[in-house]
């Protein structure tokens, strides 16, 4: 499990970043790939899955 911080998300449009506490690498989050709902500065924890673009965040919970 990565620990981070979310940097943005946008509800209307159900998708946005986290920023990874170790590596300060940002990845992209899609609202499906949530089991909490998620605003900005929260502390999540996450794992990474391969999309069309990269890594994405996936399995995102509320710390």
């Amino acid at each position: 499990m990565n620990k981070g911080t979310v940097k943005f998300f946008n509800d209307s449009k159900g998708f946005g970043f986290i920023t990874d506490e170790d590596s300060n690498q940002e990845y992209f989050v899609h609202v499906t790939g949530l089991v909490n709902e998620i605003r900005e500065n929260d502390k999540v924890t996450f794992e990474l899955k391969e999309g069309k673009k990269g890594l994405n965040a996936v399995n995102v919970k509320l710390v």
